[in-house]
């Protein structure tokens, strides 16, 4: 019998469906799958002594059926003169002749030849007298599919498959039990278990054909190659049944299962080895058996997890997040601070952090560390101390509390923010700031018009007591031409008479760049020599009232002001004079203090600084009293005295006797204010500007009225 070559079935029946298309639609092909058949001249009659063949065929894998739609042959005794003859090779299938109906010759009928190949070859033979018409016949073959897997086995070549075969159009092809392979000549199989590679994570190896018997003299190897990272866990379900001899571990068929570093497990008989934790993402399963046995094998399911790191130490000042039980293959961790705390590693600070566990069952980063933040050193405060109220000083880290101080009584402290003022945290963000984030730090301005000692009494300056240290701790020597006064209104700035910038000897042209260098200031003491010999201090700048005109008779606008080069520190001896409020009254009667190292009785200068008490006088008795003066003057022809202006007031005693002199100029008239906060502070109502014969009956001393100056003052300081 002949076989069509066995091909993979879905090749095969590509094939097929291809060529029958084609053939439908008129495409040439090399072998027919069906055609027709007729003799010379059909359907007229065939002519004598004629011989034709046929030779029939359709593709390999197929039978042809040959059919007669029609035949008239001469009939004859064993169709000895015109025939039909039906051959296979060599083989007669079958001689016609006849017509139907006919009592001699043979008719095929309708009866199919069925032919035992793909092909057939028809003769027509007619001898030379045809003296009746017969017309011959007309007959159409075709392709018949063949079962060639009901057909019974050859003796000789074995059945076509050795394990299933199945039947196709046009063929048949074969295929093999689980866990056989199906062999190059597509019909023998073959257990092929070896080589194959497992790389799933999870998944299911059994010995072949389980839970039925496996086949004879296997060598079989499956291997489990998972990622690295990954540890395989085999268990064994189901029936275990490998055969064994009970006198003898494992003689005959074994399983072996083999882990790198370890060594090998050999399994047989019918105890169940279970559940084994390979710890390992490479394993190989050998399972040999001799020619003999009918046992039915094993089966694993195989599962993997994931390699396990370490869990992380104790973290101090973070969070670890996640946080797990455990740790494996692939997961990863991240480090967050505690607010306040700064993240290092390597003795750098990093700004975030990541660690990823490995498949050894490592970090590939080692943990870092919290620190606390630290603030650093927080500013200091000019004139002012620092106070740690939480922590300790120098360690300036989160949560540290401070307090900033001002040098009392002397300073007082001014918050730069609407904050607690004073008290700053180390915050977070590594700034000392208050508890509304500001980080501005307070400022300590000077304490003015509060003495540390002040006066018990009114006293008499001309001849009168000498002023205790701390009383007037504002007076300022100043010596330029002669000795004037002046006061301190700020730790930097000190305030005159513009005539002892400019006495009657220097010409108002003159540079303020120069005088700043010929004038001398000093301050801090009440006895003038130890002043003079203290440090004079240093002049950075001197600002004359600009309406100022120099003259004998020119006292108008008689103020200055002079910025030193350095502040003062203030204390017992050293303490600026408060300006006046805007607006403030000059009210007749009010006691003022004036002191300074100017004449006293005697006509001598005095070296101990004095004060006295006076005053104020209503400005029409002011008035009346120096145009009196000048009268008297004119009528006898002696020097005028200076205009009296509404930018002046006097003070003094009618009967005369306390009064400023020579050298007092300058110096401050102060009065008595209530403090903001409580108690009372001095204040520099009037600058000591000119007179008439000091302490005469009648006459009183004139001021520079400082309050009409305040913008004047005000602007010169924040431009300069």
């Amino acid at each position: 019998m002949m076989h069509r070559p066995v091909r993979p079935v879905g090749v095969l029946l590509f094939l097929w469906v291809c060529q029958t298309v084609s053939s439908v639609l008129g495409t040439p092909s090399t072998v027919p799958l069906f055609g027709e058949i007729r003799t010379p001249n059909y359907p007229n009659a065939y002519p004598a002594s004629n011989r034709t063949e046929w030779e029939l065929a359709v593709p390999k894998g197929f039978l042809l059926k040959l059919i007669f739609k029609y035949f008239d042959v001469e009939p004859s005794v064993d169709c000895n003169y015109d025939r039909v003859e039906v051959m296979y090779h060599r083989r007669v299938l079958g001689k016609f002749c006849g017509q139907k109906g006919s009592l001699i010759g043979h008719y095929p009928d309708r009866a199919p030849i069925m032919s035992p190949g793909n092909s057939l070859k028809v003769i027509f033979q007619s001898d030379f007298s045809n003296l009746d018409r017969y017309l011959g016949f007309l007959a159409h073959y075709q392709a018949i599919d063949i079962d060639e897997c009901s057909q019974p086995a050859n003796e000789d070549e074995g059945p076509l498959c050795q394990h299933l075969c199945h039947n196709i159009v046009g063929g048949y092809f074969c295929s093999c039990h689980h866990g056989y392979q199906l062999q190059s000549d597509n019909s023998t199989c073959k257990v092929q278990c070896d080589g194959e590679v497992f790389r799933e994570e999870q998944g299911v190896i059994s010995s072949p054909l389980y839970p039925h018997a496996y086949p004879p003299t296997l060598s079989c190897r499956y291997q489990l190659r998972l990622e690295r990272g990954f540890l395989v866990t085999l268990h064994f379900t189901g029936l275990f049944e490998v055969d064994h001899y009970q006198e003898k571990e494992c003689p005959y068929d074994t399983l072996q299962i083999v882990i790198p570093g370890k060594d090998p497990q050999t399994y047989c008989g019918t105890k169940s080895p279970g559940i084994i934790e390979t710890e390992s993402h490479s394993v190989d399963i050998i399972f040999h058996t001799d020619e003999s046995g009918y046992n039915k094998g094993w089966r694993i399911k195989y599962s993997s997890k994931r390699v396990k790191c370490p869990m992380p130490v104790q973290f101090l000042n973070g969070k670890i997040i996640p946080d797990f039980e455990e740790y494996r293959y692939r997961d990863y961790i991240k480090v967050r601070c505690d607010v306040g705390y700064k993240m290092m590693a390597h003795g750098n600070e990093i700004t975030n952090f990541l660690s990823v566990c490995q498949n050894d069952g490592t970090w590939n980063l080692p943990l870092p560390q919290c620190h606390i933040v630290d603030c650093g050193a927080p500013l200091s405060l000019l004139n002012g101390r620092i106070e740690y109220t939480v922590g300790r000083e120098s360690e300036n880290v989160y949560q540290s509390v401070i307090k900033y101080h001002c040098n009392e009584p002397y300073y007082k402290i001014v918050p730069a923010s609407a904050g607690e003022g004073n008290q700053f945290f180390c915050s977070a963000r590594r700034k000392w700031e208050d508890t509304y984030r500001n980080n501005v730090i307070p400022t300590c301005l000077p304490v003015c018009g509060k003495p540390h000692n002040p006066i018990p009494k009114v006293q008499r300056i001309l001849g009168g007591n000498i002023a205790p240290r701390g009383s007037f701790p504002w007076q300022v020597l100043l010596l330029s031409a002669g000795r004037a006064g002046a006061f301190l209104i700020t730790d930097q700035w000190i305030m005159t008479a513009a005539h002892n910038i400019y006495p009657k000897q220097k010409d108002q042209r003159d540079s303020l760049q120069d005088l700043t260098q010929s004038i001398q200031i000093h301050l801090g003491d009440t006895n003038l020599e130890n002043l003079i010999l203290m440090p004079r201090l240093e002049i950075q700048a001197i600002f004359v009232h600009p309406s100022f005109q120099q003259g004998a008779l020119q006292f108008n606008n008689d103020i200055a002001l002079i910025k030193l080069r350095h502040r003062v520190t203030l204390n017992e001896t050293v303490m600026p004079l408060c300006l006046p409020a805007a607006g403030s009254l000059y009210q007749a009667g009010v006691m003022g203090y004036v002191s300074g190292w100017g004449v006293t009785e005697g006509h001598k200068l005095s070296n101990q600084l004095k004060y006295v008490a006076l005053p104020v006088v209503d400005l029409r008795q002011c008035n009346t009293s120096f145009n009196s003066e000048r009268s008297y003057r004119r009528q006898r022809g002696k020097e005028d005295i200076p205009q009296f202006t509404e930018n002046m007031f006097c003070a003094g005693r009618v009967e005369g006797g306390d009064d400023t002199c020579s050298g007092d100029s300058g110096g401050a008239f102060t009065l008595l204010r209530e403090a903001e906060g409580g108690g009372e502070e001095f204040y520099a109502a009037g600058i000591v500007s000119w007179g008439v014969d000091c302490g005469k009956k009648g006459n009183y001393g004139a001021y520079t009225r400082v309050e009409r100056y305040l913008s004047w003052i005000q602007q010169t300081i924040q431009e300069n």
